[in-house]
């Protein structure tokens, strides 16, 4: 039977990068996955170009039962300390958005250097390996796996969620938690599209790839950013946004013209302006399929400012500021970046990451119930639980 210090289950982000750390202290590691490839989410994320970090990654920015847990990993290990890092490697990335980092060219770079770290570390990668079974006795767990009996003394578990399932996402890491009698929290799929009723969707279907700049509330959390209309419902940003936050059968509501109060607006360009179209104006303020789209409930929008009552003014801005796609539910795991929910915290340490009641068995990354904000907060931290706990196993 082969003997390590170190086994990591999940060649993803956090697995990599805790491998790298506790190979660099010596210690002997070996990261296992069921996979074929390394990293595949890290490839796919961010339309392939990976939003690696966020500048502003702070405690306000993760959704979990216990708010402070992640205080401490994310102090410890910041979005600075990993830019450094890649800095070092030489990547090419730019800010996207303040604060969000990318590749330039492709998300291969960033696991390139995930890859290197580890093989600098002395740690060592093998794919194509299942676990069938675990048991553990006082000194040291055993895995039977497709290749053989592994033995370690610390087991780290960095499986990741349930998200995108084609990638081989799974529920592994739960089971190991729910055999080792730690509960589980409920999830669900998040960072994720909302889809809408079929009657508004066959209505909106001309709409299909068109984006306005929105801002999206639910539960008292609002979101300013672009909104795209897809043959299923809704995406974009900010719709990725409020999924956190959203269930269905919350109310959501969507403001489409969120900078500016349209009742006052409409009213001035009236008075400045009476003989230019309604039609006209909501044109210069969105995309002009929606506006077409609009006539088909407003059939007086090609009328002049000046024949307009208040009571029309006062339709239409309640029309756009409270718009209503009727969402029924959303495109669950199979497009979600994350998972929310997962492995209640107040069972691990938010210093070592080590479960209090199972010495030696360490949880990181997403099988927590700690979830990010889009814009990389998710990949930061999956770094900061990696390096933290990388520095006990």
């Amino acid at each position: 039977m082969e003997s390590f210090d170190v086994v990591i289950i999940g060649a993803g982000a956090s697995g990599l990068f805790c491998a790298a750390q506790a190979g660099y202290r010596g210690r002997k590691v070996l990261v296992i996955d069921h996979a074929n490839k390394a990293g595949k989410k890290i490839l796919m994320s961010g339309g392939g170009r990976c939003n690696f970090t966020n500048l502003d990654a702070a405690p306000k920015h993760y959704l979990s039962n216990n708010p402070y847990f992640c205080i401490s990993a994310l102090k410890r290990y910041t979005s600075s300390d990993f830019v450094e890092l890649v800095d070092r490697h030489a990547l090419d990335y730019v800010e996207k958005a303040p604060g969000q980092f990318f590749c330039e060219h492709s998300a291969k770079d960033l696991l390139q250097i995930l890859l290197t770290e580890c093989e600098w570390s002395g740690s060592e990668i093998r794919l194509n390996t299942s676990v069938q079974q675990i048991t553990k006795n006082e000194e040291s767990f055993t895995l039977l796996t497709n290749a053989g009996s592994i033995k370690c003394n610390s087991l780290v578990v960095a499986t990741g969620g349930l998200s995108i399932p084609t990638l081989g996402a799974s529920g592994f890491g739960y089971q190991i938690a729910e055999q080792f009698g730690l509960s589980v929290l409920p999830r669900r799929a998040s960072l994720v599209p909302i889809t809408i009723q079929p009657a508004m969707k066959e209505k909106l279907s001309t709409l299909s790839g068109v984006s306005v700049d929105i801002e999206a509330t639910a539960n008292g959390v609002s979101f300013k950013e672009p909104m795209l209309f897809t043959h299923r419902g809704i995406s974009g940003p900010a719709i990725l946004q409020i999924s956190n936050f959203w269930q269905p059968g919350d109310d959501l509501q969507l403001n489409l013209l969120p900078e500016i109060d349209p009742e006052f607006h409409f009213k001035q360009v009236r008075q400045d302006k009476p003989k230019r179209a309604l039609e006209t104006e909501l044109t210069s303020l969105l995309p002009k399929r929606f506006v077409e789209l609009m006539k088909q409930d407003f059939s007086w929008l090609s009328k002049p400012m000046a024949e307009l009552s208040n009571d029309q003014l006062a339709e239409i801005t309640q029309y756009l500021t409270h718009f209503d796609v009727q969402p029924n539910g959303t495109e669950g795991y199979r497009t979600a970046e994350v998972t929310l929910g997962g492995i209640d915290t107040d069972q691990v340490s938010s210093k070592t990451f080590e479960c209090n009641t199972v010495k030696g068995l360490y949880f990181i990354g997403e099988v927590l119930d700690i979830t990010g904000w889009l814009g990389g907060y998710n990949f930061q931290w999956a770094w900061s639980s990696g390096y933290a706990a990388g520095q006990y196993v």
